[in-house]
């Protein structure tokens, strides 16, 4: 008998995709019930696009930066930073609630791969919206020549980011400490892949905003899409995602230690 027609199979399925849709719905109203969470997704893109606009605005044009003004550019970064940020601390708290909570619910019955898949899922969910946020904080104070692209390119940075924050919270799970270590994480890697250093550098194609950074760029400034940049920006997710699900994996299986 085909594998589509078991009922057995087909039954299974639906009850992995019942269980997927539960874990995802818990996971985001466990983020809405805390009115804290929707200011920041809210309130954060726009006060950091402007803040970073207004900052860059009493420099000089740097004779090296191709596309907008010193403003414009920094209105750039200031989306980048909003949507890894948050994308980031999404992902964090993910990873820490799942410390413990996911090798119990395991021993309750639940498969490893449908828990990690529930939470992919609501990081995915969340750095879409992050990403969205921030293209329209953007969107209201400089013109995007590709907005669809640029979207993209945010969503990019988002996804990274989110993993990202996965990593640190499995390596630290504790919620200060790891906010904090993607505080400065996010800022700096903002802050070296912006191009407003005119330095060359193969150490800065490792950054994780390196290739959202100049996808993001050419898309707002000059409407464009770098495919090499694009197939390797997506490369970098992958890989990124690979170590995130080993480590995952390690952690839940030592009951919530990284050994």
């Amino acid at each position: 008998m085909p594998e589509s027609a078991n009922p057995a199979t087909g039954a299974g399925r639906a009850s992995r995709l019942r269980r997927l849709r539960v874990g995802v719905a818990s996971h985001v109203r466990a983020f809405v019930r805390t009115p804290l969470n929707v200011a920041l997704l809210v309130v954060l893109p726009v006060v950091v696009v402007e803040g970073y606009g207004t900052a860059m605005s009493a420099f000089p044009q740097l004779p090296h930066l191709a596309g907008g003004t010193m403003a414009e550019t920094g209105r750039v970064n200031g989306a980048i930073y909003a949507a890894a940020f948050l994308a980031g601390i999404l992902g964090l708290f993910q990873s820490i609630s799942a410390v413990q909570a996911d090798e119990r619910l395991r021993i309750c019955g639940y498969d490893r791969a449908e828990l990690f898949a529930s939470r992919l899922a609501s990081v995915v969910l969340g750095s879409t919206l992050v990403a969205g946020v921030s293209t329209a904080a953007l969107w209201r104070s400089v013109e995007l020549a590709a907005p669809t692209a640029a979207f993209g390119a945010l969503t990019l940075a988002a996804l990274i980011y989110g993993l990202v924050g996965m990593l640190v919270g499995a390596v630290l799970p504790r919620a200060l400490e790891g906010s904090l270590v993607l505080v400065f994480l996010v800022d700096l890697d903002d802050f070296l892949s912006s191009g407003l250093l005119d330095v060359e550098s193969p150490v800065l194609k490792l950054l994780p905003l390196h290739y959202p950074h100049d996808l993001f760029q050419s898309a707002t400034f000059e409407g464009s899409v770098a495919t090499g940049d694009a197939l390797l920006g997506a490369a970098y997710l992958g890989g990124v995602f690979l170590l995130a699900l080993g480590v995952y994996v390690r952690v839940t299986g030592e009951g919530g230690v990284l050994a």
